[in-house]
């Protein structure tokens, strides 16, 4: 993954006629992004917010060139809508549904590799690349523009820590939820990899939950590989055992995968940890 794939600017909405679809495609153009038409089967001809409607991708494909596209279809048909945008090989995928299947997932993020889509989500607030880029529903007033790079399994703590660095003046570089589903595209360690490689980003937020395995993979890839300074926080400190939080990955099946074997793995890898979301912010310089 890399800051051009995230920068595209031609922007497709599929679901945009549906009330999520239509209030954040006005909100994404308000904020700048680029969204060339959207789809929704049998409402070709319409318009959302001035956007043209189609009733396929490769309809649209026929006047527009395709560098993204933001799903907001519901979880029943999400899969049906995920593999139409692999199957046309749009670039970047973001899905910001929530709820859909597993076994849904497990298919698309198979051929999402297979056709080199890059996929954030689902169950994700998206991106946001403050004064630059908006793709999902993260509110462009929590940002400003800077050099910190913040990745998030929590959309709300993503929010709370966009807020918190704003009101102190500090900006960010790129604000990237991944989402919190146990099969999903992006992880922490492509975002890692992205805001180690690109010297807009000077620091590093990176929020995570119980339950898998990710957040200690991060924590090896920062060791590893990275140089800039990491600032961290696990969320569900206080969290029992076999109890969903939230999430549908964010189960605690195991003491490795909790709170704090996360918080002492990435703390032995190097990045500073908090016990909680203020600390954080109040830290970084």
């Amino acid at each position: 993954m890399n800051s051009s794939l995230l920068l595209g600017q031609n922007v497709i909405v599929q679901g945009i006629t549906g009330a999520h679809g239509s209030f954040h495609t006005a909100a994404m153009r308000a904020a700048g992004t680029n969204v060339i038409a959207g789809t929704s089967p049998n409402k070709a001809g319409q318009f959302v917010d001035g956007v043209p409607v189609y009733n396929s991708i490769a309809a649209i494909k026929k006047d527009f060139s395709i560098d993204c596209s933001v799903i907001f279809v519901p979880a029943p048909f999400a899969k049906t809508a995920l593999l139409e945008a692999v199957t046309e090989q749009i670039p970047l995928i973001v899905c910001i549904t929530e709820g859909i299947p597993i076994h849904d997932m497990l298919e698309v993020t198979h051929k999402a590799r297979q056709n080199n889509c890059v996929l954030v989500g689902p169950n994700c607030p998206g991106i946001l690349i403050p004064g630059e880029q908006k793709l999902g529903i993260i509110p462009t007033h929590l940002g400003m523009p800077g050099t910190v790079g913040i990745v998030s399994r929590s959309g709300t703590l993503t929010y709370e820590t966009a807020a918190g660095l704003t009101e102190r003046n500090i900006g960010q570089a790129y604000i990237i939820g991944i989402g919190g589903d146990r099969i999903h595209g992006v992880g922490f360690t492509d975002c890692l990899a992205l805001f180690e490689d690109d010297p807009r980003v000077s620091s590093i937020v990176l929020i995570g939950e119980i339950g898998g395995k990710s957040e200690l993979e991060a924590a090896t890839f920062i060791k590893q590989k990275v140089t800039k300074p990491v600032y961290a926080y696990i969320v569900g400190r206080h969290a029992p055992s076999g109890v969903q939080l939230g999430h549908a990955g964010a189960i605690l099946s195991s003491d490795t995968e909790s709170a704090k074997a996360k918080t002492i793995a990435l703390a032995h890898a190097g990045a500073q940890t908090f016990t909680s979301i203020t600390e954080l912010v109040k830290t970084i310089k």
